[in-house]
């Protein structure tokens, strides 16, 4: 250990429109997995750092290098948005150390941007526009109008749904793009009515997806014959909407914690800790990446960040979250995803017992193949 003691940083939006599903979620999470690791029992010293990235690349980057620089950290996990994601992955390379993705949801991580100092563990944007655009184009959902948050992962997310809509036969009809943290969704929303899509597709996350769902119903989108498409929403989300707004809505996850006996006890777990608030599938993300990740360390023996990640590509996966898999040569994780509808306020029997998984979608279609990404690393 290149200092005796394993330093995890915590990379996320704390204070912001991601706060609910990462913020300090991540941060229990990671707790949890080195507990669960035992550790202290192993003798190997671990310590978790946390810091906030204001969703600003430039903010994002310069925790990185302190972090690496100065504070000695081995590791970075989580951090969403795209563009803060994109750039620590260039630092990380760049210092040797490793960096494990779950709040992130470019594709591009594990494309033209992949990177031998990267994982790329939750989700992306090709799974979310196959799983959920695929879905919905099939039952019908052939014309399209995006709502696009203006950045890296809106981008990802529209270009990877629009190539998902048209090679099913559908058309998108027209576009617009919204500065991220949007208040005011009303011109935009006006946009996607009058181009009578049947399907206004939501490019973006968090905080702004909530409020564009909640504005859309006072617009009467939806009693006017349009269908909303989340294409990313999160289990904190349908809580924020209450299952009155966000009842019917179809979106692509690849973790719940009501699937069986192991997801539960960790829902109920983590829960305990974080204020009463169930896991989201970045949150599962960072506790099945730091497990893997330390078992990596303990069987080199070493925290090398880039030898740390060849290992945990060549060790296959298996935590009680995401069950068994494996990392493949351009850092894209690997794992079922889950095709689910959020029940009616009826359906539901107990706080937090939202989805109806719909299909399971198999690991090896979940994901963009390999050969299709552009990552140099694929030989």
């Amino acid at each position: 250990m290149s200092d005796g003691v394993i330093k995890i940083g915590v990379l996320n939006d704390g204070s912001s429109l991601y706060a609910d599903l990462t913020g300090q979620g991540s941060v229990v999470a990671a707790r949890m997995a080195i507990e669960d690791f035992g550790a202290a029992k192993k003798g190997m010293k671990v310590e978790v750092l946390y810091a906030d990235h204001q969703n600003k690349a430039d903010v994002g980057s310069a925790v990185a290098r302190q972090w690496y620089d100065v504070d000695k950290v081995d590791a970075i996990f989580d951090v969403p948005n795209s563009g803060v994601a994109l750039a620590v992955s260039q630092i990380t390379r760049d210092k040797g150390k490793a960096f494990v993705v779950s709040g992130a949801a470019t594709s591009d991580l594990t494309g033209k941007a992949c990177s031998p100092n990267t994982i790329h563990w939750t989700y992306d944007t090709w799974m979310l526009a196959n799983g959920t655009g695929n879905a919905i184009v099939k039952t019908g959902g052939d014309s399209w109008f995006f709502l696009t948050a203006d950045y890296a992962f809106g981008h990802a997310l529209e270009r990877d749904t629009e190539a998902v809509v048209l090679k099913s036969g559908g058309k998108v009809l027209g576009k617009v793009r919204h500065p991220l943290n949007t208040q005011d969704f009303s011109s935009f929303l006006l946009q996607a009515q009058a181009s009578k899509a049947k399907i206004v597709g939501l490019a973006n996350a968090g905080g702004d997806t909530t409020n564009a769902i909640k504005q859309a119903s006072e617009f009467g989108i939806v009693k006017g014959g349009q269908s909303l498409a989340g294409l990313l929403v999160f289990l904190t989300d349908v809580h924020g909407l209450g299952l009155e707004k966000a009842q019917g809505l179809i979106f692509t996850e690849t973790f719940y914690w009501d699937q069986n006996a192991q997801t539960r006890a960790f829902g109920k777990r983590f829960a305990t800790a974080n204020r009463g608030i169930h896991p989201t599938m970045i949150h599962a993300g960072v506790y099945a990446g730091v497990l893997h990740y330390l078992k990596a360390v303990e069987a080199l023996k070493s925290d090398d960040g880039t030898k740390v990640i060849a290992k945990m590509k060549d060790t296959p996966t298996d935590d009680p979250l995401f069950g068994k898999g494996r990392i493949r040569a351009d850092g894209r994780k690997v794992h079922p995803a889950l095709l689910v509808e959020v029940k009616k306020p009826s359906e539901s029997k107990a706080p937090w017992d939202y989805y109806k998984i719909r299909a399971t979608i198999p690991a090896e279609q979940a994901f963009r193949p390999e050969k299709d990404g552009g990552c140099s690393l694929v030989k």
